[in-house]
């Protein structure tokens, strides 16, 4: 039995060619059914995001899987070999095992350690499990890579820092106050990311989100994304004292909250913390409200400092992650070896007990009646001169499984003890 995986991801192929490739989770059962049914394919997988497109399936040793494999892509996606050959990769054995573990871990990902993939391979499986397209190598194969991904995100640091800017803002808020829970929010302007930022915010514990727009309407818009409160452009100022958290990101040209201001909302606040995200550009936050006791401002680059600080840290730790894969791909093929070799012991096993028993019945035939005492020591003399015998063969079996000559020794052993293939 063979592995291999088929695939094109965002570090080989331009967004163009994943769209053609891509398979909608409705039409999974059908195509799934189709892959599974073409020639030496016992089990699939397909894996489909908006990065990468991975058709991973087990085959039969004597057949062309990679031949399978791009007349289905052809015939259900319409793109000819002729034009996926110059971005397809294509990793067998040990390599796919290798990718297999690494993608699970979030080690060949846009982001490195985003938790997203596994999610989605996760769910490539069960679609496959729930067709009935997984039942041995491959399945044994996932299984492991789930667990390798979980011991990745265990003994590494590879998730813990925040890679996104609008997720490095709620990494600092809770640094300033600890928890965030009850937090208040106020959003001054529309922008994509004060709005990335505030759900996390929401997420983390923030208690009640307050928006407010030049344009109202877009205020209640955005307001009811978060249960939230809209309010009147000409207001927030005066709710300022109210608020913890402060995301600006509104399109006007000048700043639209000054140091004065400032000192009178902490004042207002009894010095209580304040934390301001300015994410606009131009900046709506005079940067001399940085010399207030107890207000924290962050600008664009400073969350962009925060990030690239993180993504060197992530990388450190997948360095580390790496290393583990490693060791786990070498794990499970010794896994796979053992596995090879078996039908062979098994076989072995079967043949000396069948001498076993035969000469057994032909002492009882000999001998006549025994005492319950005397076939006792005979079983025991007997299994013990099998197990003797069996365990050279055995235990060169298992050694040998995976060197370059294993296989010879396999096909000697088979010959000396006369096993049938």
């Amino acid at each position: 039995m063979k592995l291999l995986i088929t695939g094109v991801s965002h570090k080989t192929a331009p967004v163009e060619l994943r769209e053609k490739l891509a398979f909608a989770e409705g039409i999974l059962p059908h195509v799934l059914a189709d892959l599974t049914a073409r020639e030496g394919i016992s089990e699939a997988v397909i894996l489909s995001t908006c990065n990468r497109v991975e058709i991973i399936v087990s085959a039969a040793d004597q057949t062309d899987p990679a031949a399978a494999i791009d007349s289905f892509l052809y015939e259900t996606r319409g793109v000819s070999p002729t034009a996926l050959s110059p971005c397809i990769y294509r990793h067998e054995g040990h390599d796919a095992i290798h990718h297999l573990f690494r993608v699970a871990s979030s080690l060949d990902s846009m982001v490195v350690g985003e938790p997203q993939i596994l999610g989605q391979l996760k769910t490539a499986y069960a679609h496959a499990k729930a067709q009935n397209c997984l039942s041995g190598l491959l399945d044994s194969i996932l299984t492991r890579a789930f667990n390798v991904a979980k011991r990745v995100r265990t003994e590494t640091g590879i998730g813990q820092m925040a890679v996104s800017v609008s997720y490095a803002a709620v990494e600092l808020a809770r640094k300033i106050f600890g928890s965030l829970e009850g937090r208040t929010i106020m959003i001054v302007g529309s922008g994509k990311m004060s709005e990335l930022a505030a759900r996390h915010l929401r997420r983390s514990g923030a208690s009640h989100i307050f928006v407010t727009n030049r344009t109202f309407e877009r205020a209640q818009e955005l307001a009811t994304l978060f249960q939230g409160t809209p309010v009147e452009y000409t207001r927030f100022m005066g709710m300022l004292p109210e608020v913890d958290i402060l995301l600006a990101s509104s399109g006007t040209p000048h700043h639209i909250l000054s140091k004065e201001d400032m000192q009178r909302v902490i004042s207002a606040r009894r010095n209580r913390p304040m934390f301001l995200i300015d994410i606009a550009v131009p900046r709506n936050i005079d940067p001399a409200v940085n010399g207030i006791d107890n207000v924290f401002l962050y600008d664009i680059d400073d969350l962009q400092e925060v990030v690239n600080l993180n993504l060197r840290e992530r990388l450190k730790e997948a360095d580390r992650a790496e290393a583990l894969v490693a060791e786990e791909v070498e794990r499970m093929m010794a896994r796979l070896k053992v596995q090879e070799v078996a039908p062979t012991i098994v076989s072995l096993q079967e043949q000396l007990e069948q001498i076993r028993t035969a000469e057994l019945e032909r002492t009882r035939r000999k001998f006549g009646h025994l005492t319950p005492q005397q076939e006792e020591a005979l079983e025991s003399l007997t299994r013990a001169i099998i197990n003797k015998i069996a365990h050279g063969p055995i235990s060169e079996l298992r050694s040998q499984a995976g060197q370059p000559e294993g296989v010879h020794i396999v096909a000697t052993i088979r010959r000396v003890f006369h096993l049938k293939d």
